[in-house]
């Protein structure tokens, strides 16, 4: 997937785009058609690395809302000829769940435009969920005729509404439309049974139940699984096969293919070590690691993020201490990520510093970023504020800049009068729930004000609606 482009962090767009409360605030302040139009290329260009663990929909409803916006920019970017060459639902999913949202608010429009979505648009079964959760039954049964004429009567196209309805979000409308259409009936009949068969169909091959069988079949080339992780994948099957067949006789055979196996037959056998803390581990793993083949330290690097234990505390401290490993080599920085998880209060400078680095090396992006932040949280690292400030500000992953929020609230002790007052109006509702437990609620008017607001928003998660009830119930509050 692409890498979206971020506007920077203190510009309207830049904000909007992070899904930052100060977004929401600025915007209210801002020119209402510069506003408008920051809104619309956040909703029709979706600025989210990962859709699949950031949230903006509920944030940009709010925004529209607010703003009391038209739908011409969503109506467009929806219309647009390229719905019919780029089908990805990454290009409108998050136009139609904005919309959805909208239509709970009761923007009649949105209803609408979902609708003529559902009947003319190539990700029109995103719009159907939206509209199966709030729309009616009457309207429903309506835009059976437009999304049955999808499907031709033949074969391939009932296997294709067979399909339509076994992955459905929303089974709502098709189980309304079962008793007014034989054919969404029949094919909901037979969709159960078409996943059977193919679980009965699918062939696999099976490794021997010996070790070396074992091993040679993580080795094997796979026609067809090219894609990114396959590799990967089998080697876990087959370490998790080892963990049936393995015998304290094999491990020199083991070790053997931990040293010099082929890239899935070293996994394996690493996957296996690591999960019995072998011994020989920390020498496998440096050894793994200074290794030419940018594979064979990949697989070093994973090993050593699964250790656990003295054994692996010990290691990892050595590697991530620069008079005595190297901090900044690939293996140090592996280290400093495992103290991170597992380590203890004394480790707290290392994973500061790791931290500092990384951001100095990568800056407010990458992996293994998040497993620092969570670590300077759980160490209570106080010395990690200032870094964990800029992260919060120039995060563009609002899952990133939930995590660092976190750490803050749990390292500042400025965070509930500061960073958490604009935590209340996050896209994340973790972020909005931990700034609902945490914030000050005197000295500054807005505050109340939001709680009160997000206690009646029936669109607001059911953990936050807890965290601000139970603040504004409290006697401490």
């Amino acid at each position: 997937m692409f890498e979206p482009v971020i506007a920077p962090s203190a510009s309207l767009l830049g904000l909007l785009q992070r899904g930052r409360g100060d977004g929401q605030l600025h915007a209210l302040a801002a020119d209402r058609d510069e506003a408008v139009a920051a809104l619309e290329e956040c909703v029709t260009s979706d600025p989210r690395s990962d859709w699949q663990i950031e949230n903006r929909s509920l944030y940009y409803a709010r925004v529209y809302m607010d703003l009391e916006a038209p739908l011409g920019g969503i109506e467009r970017h929806l219309g647009h000829p390229d719905d019919l060459l780029d089908q990805d639902e990454h290009r409108t999913g998050l136009a139609l769940s904005v919309l959805g949202h909208l239509a709970g608010y009761g923007r009649r429009d949105a209803l609408l435009l979902l609708r003529q979505y559902v009947a003319t648009g190539s990700n029109w079964t995103w719009a159907l969920d939206e509209l199966a959760l709030r729309d009616d039954d009457e309207a429903l049964l309506a835009l059976a005729p437009a999304v049955l004429a999808r499907f031709p009567a033949d074969a391939e196209g009932d296997a294709a509404l067979r399909a339509a309805i076994r992955t459905a979000y929303e089974p709502k409308p098709w189980r309304l439309w079962a008793p007014h259409h034989p054919r969404v009936a029949a094919a909901g009949e037979q969709s159960p049974f078409d996943l059977w068969q193919r679980q009965f169909d699918r062939g696999a091959v099976m490794p021997g139940w010996s070790v070396a069988d074992v091993l040679a079949w993580a080795d094997e080339p796979q026609p067809g699984t090219a894609e990114a992780g396959a590799v990967e994948r089998r080697a876990a099957a087959a370490a998790r096969c080892l963990t049936s067949v393995a015998r304290p006789e094999d491990r020199d055979t083991l070790l053997d293919a931990a040293r010099e196996g082929g890239e899935g037959a070293r996994r394996a056998a690493l996957r296996h070590l690591v999960d019995r803390d072998d011994p020989a581990l920390p020498e496998l793993i440096e050894a793994a690691a200074a290794d030419a083949d940018e594979r064979v330290v990949r697989a070093a690097l994973d090993t050593l993020a699964r250790m656990r234990g003295t054994r692996a505390l010990d290691s990892a401290r050595r590697w991530a201490d620069p008079a005595t490993g190297g901090a900044d080599s690939a293996l140090g920085e592996a280290a400093v990520l495992l103290l991170a998880d597992i380590g203890e209060p004394k480790d707290a400078p290392a994973v500061v510093a790791g931290l500092r680095q990384w951001v100095l090396a990568h800056g407010v992006r990458g992996a293994g970023l998040a497993g620092l932040v969570d670590g300077t949280g759980r160490l209570a690292a106080a010395d990690a504020v200032p870094t964990l400030r800029h992260i919060y500000g120039e995060a563009a992953s609002s899952d990133l800049r939930g995590r660092a929020a976190q750490a803050l609230a749990l390292t500042d002790r400025y965070f509930a009068c500061g960073p958490a007052v604009e935590c209340l109006w996050d896209c994340e509702e973790a972020t909005r729930e931990l700034a609902a437990r945490h914030v000050v609620t005197t000295g500054d008017a807005r505050v109340l004000e939001r709680l009160r607001r997000l206690a009646a928003d029936p669109a607001e998660e059911a953990e936050v609606h807890a965290a601000v009830r139970g603040r504004l119930t409290s006697r401490d509050r």
